[in-house]
């Protein structure tokens, strides 16, 4: 054999010394345990309220979608019930176009007349199982959110802007407002002018 042959390579590492460098440099990345603990402890941390705010966005959803559902159980027969309060006003328009003299004197207009009346009181029970509640604002201070001025009327001894006569009657639904009444108020000074409201 040579004496070229038997040199050892120059690009040649020992064993020993490959194995020293690979654990000073995972040494060196991993850091103490106590760092790597740290770290962990931090990552724990930081999932934790994570999970605590997603459980908490589902649960705020979880609500909102049941109120949802609940106003929408709730308020889904508005539009019906708009027209069911126009049947209630002509029961008691024809209840009292009935004079009473005439249920004394006739005994047919008197029938007629009871059971007009027990109608319009099956009608208000439906009403009530529904949520719809009549308003009826005389003698009460104008509400914006709930009357609608027609007129004002002077010298009424009343302080400006009292509902003095209702022509026609508001309701409601769960609270929620289903129609305005129609009101005539006490006018006098600037709170009467600023109650009056013209809309249709």
């Amino acid at each position: 054999m040579s004496e070229e042959q038997n040199k050892p390579s120059d690009a040649t590492v020992e064993p020993s010394e490959a194995a020293a460098d690979t654990a000073a440099a995972s040494q060196t990345d991993a850091g103490s345990p106590e760092d790597r603990v740290a770290k962990l402890e931090a990552e724990v941390a930081s999932l934790k309220d994570q999970l605590l705010r997603a459980m908490a966005e589902t649960e705020n959803t979880r609500r909102r979608a049941q109120r949802d559902r609940e106003d929408a159980s709730k308020f889904a027969v508005s539009g019906f019930a708009k027209e069911l309060v126009s049947v209630a006003d002509n029961l008691r328009r024809a209840l009292d176009a009935v004079p009473a003299e005439g249920r004394e004197q006739d005994e047919m207009l008197k029938g007629l007349a009871v059971g007009v009346e027990a109608t319009e009181r099956q009608l208000f029970a439906a009403f009530d199982r529904a949520g719809i509640k009549k308003i009826d604002p005389t003698g009460e201070p104008f509400d914006p959110n709930f009357h609608q001025v027609m007129f004002e009327i002077e010298n009424t001894g009343k302080s400006a802007g009292t509902v003095v006569q209702v022509l026609q009657p508001g309701y409601t639904i769960h609270g929620r407002l289903l129609r305005e009444a129609m009101v005539g108020v006490a006018k006098g000074g600037e709170a009467g002018g600023q109650h009056v409201d013209t809309k249709a």
